[in-house]
């Protein structure tokens, strides 16, 4: 039976609670070994065929196979799957939150690891629909699905040992903080529309790469700050601070997206280079488009994340008016009054 318990600081649990938890962990462990088989027989399979047969495979299979990209969806999907299924039914996510993980995951991967990917890399106007996906609304859903603490559940000790490490704790929370969240999540997205740093990633396999974990990531880290549905503490700034953040990052999103737009040249060159997979539509029109998805869908996400955090600012409203509403109410002691 896999080690079950991992990481309990300071705290010494009782026996009948460990064989508790064995019990509902001890009956995940051959679906876990299963799990873990089929990723990676699936891959390997995925990565021989990419590397022989690519223009015979499906749509949905990978163009250019990306093995960490690959086991880093499918293990947090079963990690979380597995975190729900060995939870006591009151600690499960809510079905819709449920629903938003798992879209999330799935455009994300659409996006990444199937056929879409090859044509983003033949049309500006898809390369940046794929980047709002992967920055915007792949990890917007991601994040709604509050999905943290099943997942860390679900997966092996050792790998939960690592996520709670300091340096990695402090990271990440170096990172959240709020101006320089704000500053990365715009400052990433002008970083790679550089006309000169664009053409240089769609170029280099590594540099390409670092893009798009890096739009990935910052999105989750950035939305995982201002979509908190908690209270301050224990979330890190305010529902005033997270609705402001999310409408700081909107306005340079129209700016880039109206430059690049009303632009008279031809800034993204690469797709000329590189032959774009509809010649019907050209530099122009193509720019053009991209430069509208740049603006309109960045824009709008600001807007449902700030619709968002007044629904969290409502919800916990509601939830402390109850828990007033419930206390006792004091009664009046005529005889105190009138200090008799």
């Amino acid at each position: 039976m896999l080690p079950l318990v991992a990481g309990i600081r300071g705290v010494a649990i009782s026996v009948l609670d460990q064989s508790m938890l064995d019990a509902r962990r001890g009956g995940s462990d051959g679906l876990d070994a299963t799990a873990y088989g089929a990723v990676a027989s699936i891959g390997a399979l995925l990565w021989w065929l990419c590397a022989r047969y690519p223009d015979t495979l499906p749509v949905w299979a990978p163009w250019d196979f990306a093995p960490l990209q690959f086991v880093t969806f499918w293990l947090a999907g079963w990690w979380f799957a597995r975190g729900v299924m060995i939870s006591p039914p009151a600690e499960r996510p809510p079905r819709w939150r449920t629903v938003c993980f798992v879209a999330g995951l799935l455009i994300t991967y659409i996006v990444l690891l199937t056929r879409f990917e090859y044509l983003a890399e033949h049309m500006f106007f898809l390369n940046r629909l794929q980047h709002i996906v992967m920055h915007h609304l792949g990890p917007l859903l991601i994040v709604l699905g509050w999905p943290g603490a099943m997942i860390k559940r679900g997966m092996p000790g050792p790998i939960c040992r690592v996520t709670e490490a300091r340096w990695l704790t402090r990271s990440v929370h170096w990172i959240q903080q709020p101006v320089l969240a704000a500053v990365l999540f715009v400052g990433l997205i002008y970083l790679w529309l550089i006309p000169s740093v664009h053409f240089r990633a769609m170029i280099d396999p590594d540099l390409y790469a670092l893009m798009n974990w890096s739009m990935v990531v910052d999105g989750i880290l950035f939305w995982s700050l201002v979509l908190d549905p908690r209270p301050s503490p224990p979330a890190r700034v305010s529902f005033l601070s997270r609705g402001g953040l999310a409408i700081a990052v909107m306005f340079p999103q129209i700016l880039a997206g109206a430059v690049i737009t009303f632009s008279g040249q031809d800034l993204y060159d690469f797709y000329h280079w590189c032959g774009r997979i509809y010649p019907a539509i050209g530099a122009a029109r193509d720019q053009m488009f991209g430069g509208l998805i740049v603006w309109i869908p960045g824009a709008m996400m600001s807007v449902v994340a700030v619709v968002l955090v007044l629904n969290f600012l409502r919800q916990v409203d509601d939830h402390t008016e109850k828990e007033t509403g419930n206390a006792a109410i004091p009664t009046f002691d005529p005889s105190r009054w009138t200090s008799l």
